[in-house]
């Protein structure tokens, strides 16, 4: 059975709420002001956590480095991918800005660190999650260093199969971290096509592994979330933006705030859709029921003392009677008072005895 995790107070696994983050990543183009403005935003959302990240530049990506195609088509080929990300660097002291700034609004910040200082500076700073990204579940020593931490963690997957998921896994529980972690499956590309989504493979990761699985959407929509939690993901992460206009390299793989305040509402419409799997039918379907099912009713006249035979009784609506499915049952028995033709059969209209 998969087991769940504690968030901060949140309890994340099967059989509770969706566990929703805004991922603001780098969306603040290296402005606190604008930063803080994306946290006052996705706390209107109802989003559950609000993520940002944490690197130097330096530390992160040699100064030769090219960027990735998206980044060229959403920034321009001008800048290495050093200048590009050197703009948008926020401080440690920015994080810990932000953190109080969740903590007055009552949304949970959460953060991926890319670097060691990150990870510690964020370990003082009592961060509820670390969030590692896809590229870095081969980064050994930063998987060891924050699992080490014993605070939880929410590991994406994108760019990794089964055999690469299952080592950094099998890192996580003999470093610190086992049972006080979640997987994110994901596809790793900016905007992902909803045709390269595949969905089933959290199932997968819920079926080889014993932790809450979720989906990091990078999709332009939100039926790839809706469907992931159908599935059972326990967790979608999706960015989120201020203006899907403004000029960096995730702006267009986000939603922006109209477009997250109804990604998180078509969620909870979806587990209310989803039940508790308990096959019964609902209220309105019984009052249909006596509507809609048939009973058993006379065919013609039926005298005190009769003995029902099968042209006697017919099936007909209403369902306010004997069920048809006790057809079998009543042919032999006896009537207890006189029936009139198109009369529905009551269980004391018969002699059971």
């Amino acid at each position: 059975m998969t087991s769940s995790i504690k968030l901060g107070n949140l309890t994340v696994g099967p059989n509770n709420p969706c566990f929703i983050i805004a991922e603001a990543g780098v969306n603040h183009n290296g402005d606190i002001n604008l930063a803080h403005k994306l946290v006052d935003e996705a706390f209107k959302t109802r989003a559950n956590a609000i993520k940002f990240q944490s690197f130097k530049a330096s530390e992160l990506v040699s100064t030769t480095a090219t960027k990735a195609e998206y980044q060229i088509t959403t920034t321009g080929a001008n800048e290495s991918q050093f200048e590009m990300l050197k703009k948008l660097e926020l401080s440690l002291e920015n994080m810990e800005q932000l953190k109080k700034h969740c903590e007055q609004l009552g949304i949970m910040f959460l953060c991926t660190p890319y670097d060691y200082e990150s990870v510690s500076a964020l370990e003082k700073l009592d961060v509820r999650a670390f969030k590692i990204a896809s590229a870095d579940i081969v980064h050994v020593p930063l998987l060891r260093q924050i699992a080490a931490t014993k605070t939880p963690l929410i590991l994406s997957t994108g760019m990794s199969d089964l055999e690469e998921v299952w080592e950094a896994v099998t890192l996580l529980n003999t470093s610190g971290a086992k049972g006080n972690f979640a997987l994110l499956h994901c596809t790793s590309e900016y905007p992902a096509s909803i045709t390269e989504s595949n969905l089933k493979a959290i199932l997968t990761l819920i079926e080889q592994f014993d932790c809450p699985i979720g989906f990091s959407d990078h999709t332009p929509e939100t039926i790839a979330s809706q469907l992931a939690v159908a599935l059972g993901a326990c967790i979608i992460e999706k960015h989120f933006t201020l203006d899907r206009s403004f000029r960096g390299p995730d702006h267009q793989a986000s939603l922006d705030i109209n477009g997250f305040q109804k990604l998180v509402a078509l969620i909870r419409e979806t587990e209310e859709a989803l039940g508790d799997g308990t096959k019964s039918p609902t209220a309105g379907a019984d009052l249909n029921k006596q509507v809609m099912q048939r009973s058993l009713v006379a065919n013609s006249d039926i005298r005190k003392g009769d003995k029902i035979v099968e042209h006697l009784i017919t099936v007909k609506r209403p369902g306010t009677g004997l069920s048809p499915k006790l057809y079998d049952a009543v042919i032999g028995l006896t009537s207890t008072r006189d029936i009139h033709k198109g009369e529905v059969l009551t269980h004391d209209s018969l002699n059971w005895n």
